[in-house]
């Protein structure tokens, strides 16, 4: 049977948890219109009072910096950079993890650490060791695919990362580049919950397969080691409380000569490479593109154009499923990772999820960036 298409936010009915009424619009669109909108708009502005007191008292408290800011390269957080220090006038750090950025996306970090003359850190993980993590987990995949699991645990590495990296530099404030729609609810929605920023993060399970070495236990994030008593940082994701539209902040970029062209501020084509090898495994044994509820939640909500994300999913489906143009990286991906496509696989039924944040659905906490 073919899928159905909301007539709205592009959502298809093939996504775990999305129904579409008679009418062809989906169940998330009439939450939407039945009252989300109002419920959303009240929690941002309260959100966006408590960014602005933060951000203005948060110049000069730091020892040298004010805030360390996640810096990926993208559209939104070369925009976030140019905010917190030309509106704001905070001394920033950007921090960057260095792992399988593309060209273009370095040009991005190049020319905004130049415009804006802010200090920047590149931290460059191990390549091997990160490439044993991601070949285990492709080959036993959460339910929620590959992007849910591979990236989730990611992130868990960088945000430690992050974490110890303001603590030992005496940084109160790590502000990262999330837009709406990422990460999961569950993980952070404007603020990473302090209550979070205080639980072990380590993946017992993981190391209980005797698949990997004890003092890498050391690479996630355990407050009881890193922190040592120390005050912890608040992380927050300011694009969940200003007003965002997606076009307006690639317009900005552009214009503000962050980034060069809107190429270089496509969010698709800016990822991370490895990204085109999840979507495959995803296409393949979910059915649907992993990135679809995060950019069909923006269309619902006015911050991206329907029409244009309708083009860019059906060319993103064709060139993975034929690997050609951005597709072409799924082999190379494979080849680094040493792994063929039968490889991709969920775990199965009762085998343990190999991630120490547990996440919800696709849709309950929308997808998510691994950039």
């Amino acid at each position: 049977m073919a899928k159905k298409v909301c007539g709205e936010c592009l959502l298809t009915d093939d996504v775990e948890g999305v129904a579409l009424d008679s009418d062809g619009i989906c169940n998330l669109c009439r939450i939407w219109g039945g009252g989300g909108r109002q419920r959303q708009e009240a929690q941002r502005v309260l959100f966006e009072q408590d960014l602005e007191r933060t951000l203005r008292a948060a110049k000069g408290k730091g020892k040298v910096y004010d805030c360390v800011v996640s810096f990926s390269g993208g559209k939104d957080s070369c925009y976030l950079l140019h905010r917190l220090v030309v509106d704001y006038g905070l001394k920033v750090l950007a921090y960057t993890s260095d792992y399988d950025i593309p060209p273009r996306t370095w040009e991005n970090i190049r020319r905004t650490i130049g415009a804006l003359g802010v200090d920047h850190y590149v931290h460059t993980p191990s390549p091997s060791l990160y490439k044993r993590f991601i070949r285990h987990l492709l080959m036993n995949q959460k339910p929620g695919g590959a992007v849910q699991t591979v990236c989730y645990f990611w992130l868990d590495i960088r945000e430690g990362d992050l974490l110890r990296f303001a603590i030992e530099r005496d940084i109160p404030l790590i502000v990262t580049g999330y837009s709406p729609g990422q990460p999961a609810p569950e993980r952070m929605l404007y603020e990473m919950s302090p209550a979070r920023i205080a639980q072990d993060w380590t993946p017992h399970e993981l190391f209980a397969s005797g698949l990997f070495k004890a003092h890498e236990l050391e690479l996630f994030w355990d407050p009881e080691r890193d922190a040592a008593g120390r005050a912890l940082p608040r992380v927050l994701a300011p694009f969940h409380a200003w007003e965002y539209d997606q076009a307006k902040v690639i317009r900005a970029v552009i214009d503000l000569k962050l980034v060069q062209s809107k190429i270089h501020a496509n969010p698709v084509l800016s990822n991370f490479t490895l990204n085109w090898l999840l979507m495959y495994s995803d296409l393949k044994n979910l059915g649907y593109n992993p990135y679809k509820p995060e950019f069909a939640q923006l269309v619902r909500e006015g911050k991206a154009g329907r029409l244009k994300w309708r083009i860019i999913f059906a060319l993103m489906d064709f060139m993975v499923r034929k690997q050609i143009l951005m597709g072409r990286y799924i082999q190379k991906s494979l080849d680094d990772l040493e792994l063929q496509l039968a490889d991709l696989k969920l775990a199965a039924p009762g085998q343990p999820a190999h991630c120490a944040n547990r996440q919800a659905s696709p849709v309950a906490g929308q997808s998510r960036d691994c950039a």
